[in-house]
């Protein structure tokens, strides 16, 4: 008996080998087995602790994209933005334990390796295609923060004015960055390395958060706006009351009140959506995990989101209550134009793009990973490979973010196509079509179906209310003032 359980045991193991990958590169959440241990797959896989894991996966979670929230609340008013805020949070977290289940079903740590298990070879290709499309929008977060170093040469000026003008050149400084910095932490073999430098980009964002709850307390509204920095003087004209649910002055003065709202708010659910987006980074790190359990992980996600709700809610909110309905798209521009040459302010710009730096490494990895599995899906690791990628996306990078200046506009179209897929479309499709053994007419799986039908509605209208408010700009610009 037993030796006809141990053939039957070898028999599956090499019928498994036969219909998918390699073991090394399918078995990452391993089939419970009778006590034996889980098979090592890499040389660190289980080194890197539970603190170093959440603040691997939270700085995957914060971006820049923390700048936007201000203005998103004064789209929204302070009640429905926390409502929103709240329920991407929630969703959030129950997509990454639609992620995990379906993984530990099959026993596969690459989420485009999910996408080939359940779609086969075009749904690889589509996960790794989003996975792309998405992290490199969130880089560009970064090359939109070129806007940052725009801003603080006065605050370095006396050494760099020592080097040459060039050196003020924000496209110049960025190429530096990109190879100085980015470069050799990019080339990282493991996630779990750049643990301690997510944990200094976080405190950079939490000296950001301090600022931002200070300036509400020192900046008088209404604003005189008068600054002796500029040639100009430049005003402010505040309404200083907080809405709950906000309508600014310029709708409640148009005949078209309820669709000039609609289009308001068009910005405001992209921006959080992409605000939580951490999904492409959980396996590469539960890989990582030491002692690792889908409660483990479900846990890191979990602390790891609460942390970015609550950086994110305090921002947003002491942010709006600063210049409430004047609030722009970027908030750090709103500063400025109280005093561009604060220098608190040009020290929480260096802070941020700091932050938003040692971020870049983080999403980086997703990528190389998602390109590795489309076209050496077979290869074992080269360094050669490794290091001709990690070139080949930061040149692209830097050559996109001079025709990508609006902040606004990459939250709207990556927030609007790539976040609803990797929150709702894909873990509910993965979990629907992977777990087989729950009927479809089961709770998990007519959840996991509405969440993905939540996907597909949100995609839709937040594309559709992009599109109407760049028709309502350009006939706006068009028509006269």
């Amino acid at each position: 008996m037993e030796l006809q359980k141990l053939t039957n045991g070898h028999h599956q193991g090499f019928q498994h080998l036969e219909e998918g990958e390699s073991p090394e590169r399918e078995e990452f959440l391993p089939h419970k087995s009778d006590g034996e241990n889980p098979p090592q797959f890499t040389d660190f896989e289980g080194k890197t602790s539970f603190g170093m894991s959440v603040f691997n996966l939270s700085n995957a979670i914060m971006g820049s994209g923390i700048l936007g929230l201000s203005y998103a609340m004064s789209n929204t008013g302070i009640i429905l933005f926390l409502i929103l805020l709240t329920c991407i949070a929630v969703l959030s977290s129950y997509s990454v334990h639609l992620l995990l289940r379906s993984a530990g079903v099959v026993g596969i740590r690459a989420y485009e390796q999910l996408g080939k298990r359940a779609f086969g070879h075009p749904g690889k290709i589509l996960a790794a295609l989003v996975i792309t499309m998405h992290n490199i929008g969130g880089k560009l977060e970064f090359w939109v923060s070129s806007d940052l170093i725009s801003k603080f040469p006065f605050f370095l000026c006396i050494f760099l004015l020592t080097l040459s003008e060039w050196f003020l050149n924000g496209n110049y400084l960025i190429i530096v960055v990109s190879i100085l910095i980015i470069l050799p932490l990019a080339l990282m073999r493991q996630l779990g390395y750049l643990g301690y430098t997510s944990g200094f980009s976080l405190t950079c964002m939490v000296f950001f958060l301090i600022s931002v709850i200070y300036k509400k307390f020192n900046i008088p509204c209404p604003f005189d706006g008068f600054t002796n920095h500029t040639a100009e003087n430049i005003s402010i004209d505040g309404e200083c009351e907080a809405k709950y649910f906000t309508i600014n002055q310029q709708v409640r003065n148009c005949p078209y009140h309820f669709t000039l709202v609609v289009l308001q708010t068009a910005y405001t659910v992209p921006i959080l959506a992409f605000a939580f987006v951490c999904h492409p980074e959980v396996l590469p790190i539960y890989t990582e995990l030491r002692n690792p359990t889908k409660r483990r992980m479900q846990a890191i996600a979990n602390v790891s989101i609460l942390g970015m709700f609550v950086m994110y809610l305090l921002t947003a909110i002491f942010g709006y209550l600063t210049f409430y309905l004047n609030t722009e798209a970027e908030l750090l521009h709103t500063y400025s134009k109280v005093d561009p040459l604060d220098t608190l302010i040009l020290c929480v710009r260096l802070a941020v793009l700091v932050a938003v730096t040692l971020t870049v490494p983080v999403v980086l990895f997703p990528i190389r990973r998602a390109l590795l599995q489309l076209l050496f899906p077979d290869k074992p690791f080269h360094w050669v490979r490794h290091i001709s990628i990690a070139l080949c996306l930061l040149f692209i990078v830097n050559l996109l973010v001079i025709s990508v200046p609006n902040i606004r506009d990459i939250f709207g179209i990556i927030g609007a196509t790539s976040a609803p897929s990797l929150i709702f479309i894909l873990p509910g499709l993965f979990y629907i079509r992977i777990v087989s053994t729950e009927p479809m007419n089961s709770r998990p799986k007519i959840q996991a179906a509405c969440f993905t039908a939540l996907g597909f509605i949100f995609m839709s209208m937040s594309l559709t209310f992009i599109t109407l408010d760049w028709v309502y700009e350009e006939n706006r610009s068009g028509g006269g003032h």
